[in-house]
């Protein structure tokens, strides 16, 4: 592998390896036939590996930040482990095939990009309008179609959903933190959080709950975080609390925010002086949805006529009824979509 040997890595340096990879490895043998589908999780896989490893936020993995993450190690199990699932850091098909539903629900036009009302509707439209439009802004993506075309494609989709699903991680510190920094200072200022805090009291008020005045709402995250510099909160600061996760769904994520205010404090407490053993908060939500897809595909072939599906290893199978073909998500292209796959490359995401 070339890419192992050169001072910085790229992403199009990873495309053909794991290419091979897909057409040897025995976990995803069932991928054989469905060779549109081999892009989407390459991309998937991809992504996560610049997410996990290229703390520069580069778009270059350097020499040291391979050496650094266990990547290699990862790698190195792809020859041992036949069960890709188990290598749930970058290789996972099932995370694979939760992210990709995901975004599938949300790019309704499926030309496999989504502007800023498809991304409202992720989960009930629990994050607030101001943080969607930061993330538009081109803050957090390197693809510079984000900003002037107003479009998300699939590759920043998987750094947006990973971050909001697991706050606790660094990228995902950095992503948020990045969001928030409306000046980029590296600095959050009263004025900022105040101003994602207000859409917030909004929502909170056409639900008939009363919002914690912002000056309370302060003094709760200012004794949460514990800044170094009074009245001013750091990336520094929120990786230190170990609570950032609640610093930031407090400001801009309407649902959850409400679980974190519902849940016993000593659980809170039990969970930052944990071992770190346990599944990160990410592996919770893939796991927690894939069986959730599981068991819907599992309703559907209930109440259907079923045929095969070969580009999932599901066994999943949908119907025809009325003379109309009822088409599960992963069969594209199709005669409702007339997409070619190789029109979109994301190899320049990075770039």
């Amino acid at each position: 592998m070339l890419w192992m040997h050169a001072e910085e890595t790229k992403l199009a340096d990873f495309t053909s390896c794991f290419q091979d990879v897909v057409n040897s490895h025995a976990g995803l043998a069932f991928l054989k036939e469905a060779p549109d589908f081999h892009s989407r999780y390459i991309t998937t896989v991809i992504q996560r590996i610049f997410y996990n490893v290229n703390r520069s936020w580069t778009g270059k993995i350097t020499c040291y930040e391979l050496r650094k993450s266990n990547f290699l190690q990862n790698v190195m199990l792809l020859e041992q482990e036949e069960d890709v699932n188990q290598l749930t850091e970058f290789f996972s098909y099932e995370h694979f095939y939760v992210i990709y539903c995901k975004f599938w629900e949300l790019d309704t036009d499926h030309d496999l990009y989504i502007d800023q009302k498809d991304l409202a509707r992720h989960n009930d439209q629990a994050i607030s309008h101001k943080m969607i439009e930061r993330i538009f802004s081109g803050t957090v993506t390197r693809d510079r179609r984000v900003y002037k075309e107003g479009r998300l494609s699939y590759a920043d989709f998987v750094w947006f959903l990973i971050s909001e699903e697991d706050k606790k991680t660094d990228t995902s510190i950095e992503y948020w933190f990045r969001c928030m920094d409306l000046d980029g200072d590296g600095v959050l200022s009263m004025y900022e959080l105040e101003y994602f805090y207000e859409e917030q009291c909004q929502k909170l008020e056409t639900m008939a709950i009363e919002p914690l005045p912002f000056e309370d709402c302060l003094c709760q995250m200012l004794d949460l975080v514990k800044p170094e510099v009074e009245g001013k909160i750091t990336l520094r600061d929120l990786k230190r609390c170990k609570l950032s996760h609640i610093f930031f769904d407090t400001f801009f994520n309407i649902e959850k925010y409400l679980d974190h205010e519902q849940k016993d404090p000593f659980s809170v407490i039990r969970e930052v002086e944990g071992d770190g053993q346990e599944a990160s908060d990410w592996e919770k939500y893939a796991a927690e949805e894939y069986d959730i897809l599981v068991a819907e595909e599992a309703a559907n072939d209930q109440c259907n006529d079923v045929y095969d599906n070969p580009l999932s290893p599901l066994g999943q199978h949908i119907s025809s009824e009325l003379g109309l073909t009822k088409r599960h998500f992963f069969e594209i292209p199709s005669p409702h979509c007339n997409l070619d796959l190789d029109e979109y490359e994301y190899e320049d995401d990075f770039e």
